[in-house]
């Protein structure tokens, strides 16, 4: 039981992974950071049959991207071969700072 245990965790991981790398191809149209490193993503959790969850937000709720970048995460996770179902969930709460950003996100930006 232990062998099967472990290799659903090191599958959920992998594709974990896969997950992140997809997402760190969506970039905010105005800031050449991309949403990962952005701190954007709150949450990915991977279901033991694939199914996807990703908890975001956006910079702001006026965000002129909206509808376009939460939409582009979830096409690009579902070209994962074998990711089955992916929801894409958006929340304000916590709101978005600029805290919320990758080390490599404020270098890149010119914050630090």
């Amino acid at each position: 039981m232990e062998t099967e245990n472990n290799t659903s965790v090191g599958q959920i991981t992998g594709l974990k992974e896969k997950v992140v790398t997809s997402i760190k191809q969506v970039y905010d149209p105005e800031i050449p950071v991309d949403v990962y490193e952005l701190g954007l993503i709150y949450e990915i959790t991977v279901y033991p049959v694939n199914n996807v969850y990703v908890l975001m937000t956006l910079t702001s709720p006026n965000c002129p991207s909206a509808e376009f970048i939460p939409s582009e995460v979830k096409d690009k996770i579902q070209q994962i071969q074998g990711v089955n179902n992916v929801e894409v969930e958006l929340t304000f709460d916590p709101p978005y700072s600029q805290d919320m950003m990758s080390e490599a996100a404020k270098l890149e930006l010119g914050f630090l």
